[in-house]
């Protein structure tokens, strides 16, 4: 129980982490609910590839993948 805690834990600090970093476009933070926002019509699928939305996501969920492994790793180095 103490790992997926401390994974979860990371997960959301890595999240925060990459939106502070990388969740800006042309000076402004980007909301949270366009992040969220998946799927749609081609229109808003072509938009958000347009904008580097996608790419801006992706960075981010590279960013709370990243944490959830430090999470992992530190949960299972503290165990022993």
């Amino acid at each position: 129980m103490r790992t997926v805690a401390f994974l979860l834990v990371f997960a959301v600090i890595g999240l925060a982490v990459g939106y502070g970093i990388f969740g800006k476009i042309a000076g402004h933070y980007v909301s949270v609910n366009s992040l969220l926002s998946f799927g749609g019509n081609a229109l808003q699928n072509a938009w958000g590839a347009v904008s580097g939305l996608t790419e801006m996501r992706n960075k981010i969920l590279l960013c709370g993948a990243g944490g959830a492994v430090v999470g992992f790793l530190l949960a299972s180095r503290l165990k022993k």
